[in-house]
């Protein structure tokens, strides 16, 4: 049995420009006794879904931009809070959270609610883990939409930045999420970095956002490196479907030369729409993008 926290319900009152409902599992193979949260709008019948994976340390909050021009098209939009985020609950021991922790949780949630023909829209986290599903389940993804993200395979340094940003967490155990996101996201109101803020009252809850950065699969022979080398390997000879990529330039880990080393591991991968002014949390332009991603994929 894994010792948890849960996020008290009120903490998510009036949360700006965030409708929708939250959904719960708690039967989770592999994860019973733990309870998950994601969205889930549009109709369940859709002969598509958008699968939105958030990074670190934000949660389903974060692509409340972009939901709303997915449904436009009639589609179903599912976007889940990794365990330790958003409104999931949040094991306490940082040593819960593993790659392969995360990586499964993603693989038994997609089989739980059946998605198929799935636009994988990931960032961050999102991708890092996201990707990796492919060619676990090659039957159920058909587009990617992918935003300042690696696949981290050990084979290359991922630099100066992701440094920093490791070394900052060390030093700051009880990081403001509000600070953060208003640093990466001038424009964002003080309500919505509180939104960001909601799954997290205290330190004890952090556990999972301090832990994220120590199991990036950064050398040769971390946990993820395997199964990471065999996507890009799947991504670069087998993948069809179709592929809109977007950078954030103000990313100081993960931005456009990263996301260049991305671009050649993806098989006809299109040159990227650029975003000069954003950020690490692309998201936060996700309006744009996820039209702009729409005209691509229609074209």
């Amino acid at each position: 049995m894994i010792d948890y926290l849960r996020t008290p319900e009120d903490r998510f009152d009036n949360l700006p420009n965030f409708p929708f409902l939250p959904h719960y599992l708690e039967d989770l193979m592999g994860y019973e006794g733990l309870r998950l949260h994601f969205v889930d709008e549009g109709p369940k019948q859709s002969q598509t879904t958008f699968l939105c994976l958030h990074g670190e340390p934000t949660w389903s909050y974060l692509y409340r931009k972009m939901i709303p021009v997915f449904l436009e098209t009639g589609a179903r939009v599912v976007a889940p809070d990794f365990f330790g985020f958003g409104r999931s609950d949040k094991p306490i021991e940082e040593s819960t959270y593993t790659f392969h922790f995360h990586r499964e949780f993603l693989l038994r949630f997609i089989e739980k609610l059946d998605l198929e023909n799935i636009t994988l829209v990931c960032q961050d986290w999102g991708g890092i883990l996201g990707l990796t599903l492919l060619p676990d389940m090659p039957n159920r993804f058909s587009r990617l939409v992918i935003m300042n993200t690696v696949l981290t395979t050990g084979d290359f340094p991922l630099g100066k930045g992701f440094e920093e940003w490791r070394t900052w967490i060390h030093a700051h155990p009880d990081m403001s999420i509000a600070k953060l996101m208003k640093r990466a996201c001038p424009h964002l109101t003080e309500a919505e970095c509180m939104a960001y803020d909601a799954p997290f009252p205290d330190r004890r809850f952090k556990a999972g956002v301090r832990r994220f950065p120590d199991i990036v699969p950064a050398e040769p022979d971390s946990e993820g490196t395997k199964v990471s080398r065999r996507t890009s390997a799947y991504l670069n000879s087998q993948w069809k479907g179709n592929i809109f990529l977007a950078v954030g330039l103000n990313d100081p880990v993960l931005g456009e030369l990263t996301m260049n080393v991305l671009r050649k591991q993806i098989k006809g991968c299109p040159p990227p729409y650029i975003i000069p002014e954003g950020s690490h949390f692309l998201q936060e332009w996700g309006d744009i993008i996820a039209r702009e991603a729409l005209t691509a994929f229609s074209t």
